[in-house]
């Protein structure tokens, strides 16, 4: 099934301080997937606080890129709605997943699958308050007293939305333990409008076994894709053309990688995008021979001339080898 316009049915998962307008660059620039901001709060955004605006502003942006609203309030939901098509957002979706304690403590997240009067009038707002497609993010329960997920999805699908997507974990797993497939395929069974599945998708072959077990009509990748940007294309290529990924050479992870810190300088100034690159760094070169050296040398590191200094002196000690 057709997900929206969208030329891909692969998705990059919206991550707080990760999915940010560099990455999504890049990870656009290495083929077909779908782009999805970081959350943008509905509260911040309504008082123009310039670090949720900027987040939100996606009109440079020559790739489709799905905003994510997340807050608690039906009102500015529907305010924050039309501000971000005015920003350029290909679509909008509804954070009702979000496990972290401040975001559930707002009554945003997935405490609203708490609260389905109040999910379904958020949905209903932010449908009628814009042109945009409205999807909705959201999780198997609360716990595993409360797996409320189908009945979520259909009120989903009654209350506008486009499609949805469902991590098959409760609120209470946050990321631990295995995810719930069996309940993604009985959230698609009970709904007519497209469903991605998301957990434990962690190579190419896993995103084809959810489609094939589940049955969803698109799957969403989240950590799996920390340190390698490449899966969103490959899981892209190897669904539509049955492409089998290749190992990538190490000289092509430094490539990427320093493309991304000049990308971060370029975006947040030097200073910042350093200090920001040393997560995104110890993710590139996980499972690397010395890694735990250079990981711990290049997060006291302060000065950008000196940061690409230590990636070069690191990346020197490769022949050409593949992760």
């Amino acid at each position: 099934m057709q997900i929206l316009d969208l030329k891909s049915n692969v998705f990059m998962a919206p991550m707080a301080g990760i999915t940010d307008k560099p990455l999504r660059k890049l990870v656009s620039d290495l083929g077909e997937g779908n782009m999805v901001s970081e959350m943008v709060a509905i509260n911040a955004i309504q008082r123009k606080n310039p670090k949720t605006y900027r987040i939100a502003d996606v009109r440079d942006e020559k790739y489709p890129v799905i905003v994510q609203l997340v807050g608690g309030n039906p009102e500015l939901f529907r305010d924050a709605a039309q501000l971000v098509e005015e920003l350029g957002a290909h679509s909008i979706d509804i954070n009702m997943g979000c496990p972290v304690k401040k975001i559930v403590n707002n009554n945003s997240g997935s405490a609203l699958m708490k609260d389905m009067p109040l999910a379904s009038k958020i949905i209903e707002e932010t449908v009628k308050a814009t042109k945009l497609k409205v999807s909705v993010k959201f999780r198997k329960g609360w716990d595993n007293n409360h797996v409320n997920a189908v009945d979520f999805a259909k009120m989903c699908e009654a209350s506008g939305a486009s499609f949805i997507t469902i991590h098959g974990r409760t609120r209470s797993d946050f990321y631990s333990g295995a995810a719930d497939w069996e309940i993604i395929k009985q959230v698609k069974a009970a709904v007519k409008i497209p469903v991605v599945g998301n957990g434990d998708i962690t190579s190419v072959y896993d995103a084809k076994k959810m489609i094939e077990e589940t049955g969803v009509d698109g799957v969403m990748i989240g950590r799996s894709g920390l340190g390698n940007p490449w899966l969103i294309s490959q899981t892209h290529d190897y669904l539509t053309l049955g492409k089998i990924p290749t190992p990538i050479p190490v000289s092509e992870i430094k490539t990427f990688m320093l493309k991304h810190i000049n990308a971060l300088r370029e975006y947040y100034g030097a200073e910042m995008g350093l200090s920001i690159s040393r997560k995104f760094v110890c993710w590139y070169c996980k499972n690397l021979k010395d890694a735990k050296r250079f990981r711990e040398t290049y997060t006291k590191i302060n000065d950008y001339q000196q940061a690409l200094e230590a990636i070069d002196n690191y990346f020197d000690s490769f022949k050409e080898e593949v992760r």
